[in-house]
């Protein structure tokens, strides 16, 4: 039997970007990445992430704009090895008039009915409703404050999570 999936998002939970610009978080360190022409985005990121999401019972896997650059740019950074991600093609940003955030359904369709958990910090009610409506394994959304990103706490819910 395989482990639940882990959805992750960078931005947010891995990154706090909501954080006051002018004092990265403490343990953080600081990358510029330049995805596109113009300015490079600031990136803060914690070495002690990997480690500790690689001693989750989960199989870890990208959700986020980042795509597979969150390989080239993250991964290192953090610890983790090269890692799948959900591809959102020409859904990615894309509004939904019904409320139900843009990634929601590409995860869904990504797990195929296997449990999973989904970190990211833009969840809502509509998305929770969604995945209880169209997914017919257990699945766990779990909001991370982007001020924040992701700390023991998070990691010792996802560690007891009930999703067999």
């Amino acid at each position: 039997m395989s482990r639940p999936l882990l959805f992750l998002d960078v931005d947010g939970p891995l990154n706090p970007y909501a954080a006051q610009p002018e004092r990265r978080p403490e343990g953080y360190t600081t990358i510029r990445v330049a995805l596109h022409p113009g300015r490079p985005l600031r990136v803060w990121l914690n070495p002690s992430h990997g480690p500790a999401l690689l001693t989750l019972p989960y199989d870890l896997c990208w959700a986020t704009t980042w795509m597979d650059a969150a390989n080239r740019w993250i991964a290192p950074v953090v610890g983790l090895p090269e890692l799948p991600y959900v591809d959102f093609g020409d859904r990615l940003l894309a509004h939904r008039p019904d409320g139900v955030h843009w990634k929601t359904e590409a995860i869904v369709a990504y797990a195929e009915g296997r449990p999973f958990a989904w970190v990211d910090d833009e969840q809502s009610p509509a998305d929770e409703a969604f995945v209880a409506e169209h997914h017919p394994g257990p699945a766990l959304l779990h909001h991370v404050d982007p001020r924040i990103g992701l700390r023991e706490r998070d990691f010792a819910m996802l560690r007891n999570a009930t999703l067999s």
